[in-house]
């Protein structure tokens, strides 16, 4: 039966931390990014955040059946203020008047624009493929417009949000935007 030496186990361990400690102050350490109090340490994690949040609301929409409401909560779960207010009733009238949704959104590229840590807001522009997205009455007549583009360019406001698992919410999502999408 081996015996285990619990100290000289501890004593390789903690020698091997020592060495690293020692060996980290041989060189230039570059500093720690800090986070702000928006939650973002850097431009880049604020971009990544819009960019996840904007993903997560369009996988959201492409669950919604507009015939049972229930489907519209995790919609509802990515957006707040006016974007949120604007779903609710956005999805609600769709439901209320009989529509239906087929096909699937595929965001196709995000371009965040700016970054404002003070006032805790991402903007970004998306690009949202919804060729394949049909919309249609209780009658079952289209009522997507015809010369609706294959691509269409979104601008889109985050702000950032202890309640989201992104770290932020959308506040704007405006499809009205004339920015182009290839």
């Amino acid at each position: 039966m081996t015996r285990r030496r619990p100290f000289r186990a501890a004593s390789i361990v903690i020698a091997a931390m020592l060495g690293v400690g020692a060996l980290s102050g041989c060189g230039p350490t570059a500093p720690t990014p800090t986070p702000t109090p928006t939650g973002f340490a850097s431009e880049e994690e604020a971009f990544a955040a819009a960019e996840a949040t904007y993903r997560a609301y369009v996988d959201a929409l492409n669950q919604v059946d507009l015939s049972d409401p229930s489907t519209f909560e995790e919609v509802y779960r990515w957006t707040t203020g006016d974007a949120n207010a604007a779903e609710r009733e956005s999805l609600s009238g769709m439901h209320a008047n009989g529509w239906t949704v087929s096909g699937m959104s595929e965001v196709t590229g995000f371009s965040p624009t700016s970054w404002d840590a003070g006032a805790g807001t991402i903007d970004g522009i998306a690009c949202l493929r919804v060729a394949d997205v049909a919309l249609t009455d209780r009658d079952g007549n289209s009522v997507v417009s015809t010369d609706r583009p294959d691509t269409q360019s979104v601008m889109i406001v985050a702000t950032t949000s202890a309640d989201s698992p992104t770290g932020a919410l959308l506040s704007v999502v405006d499809g009205s935007n004339s920015e182009q999408c290839g």
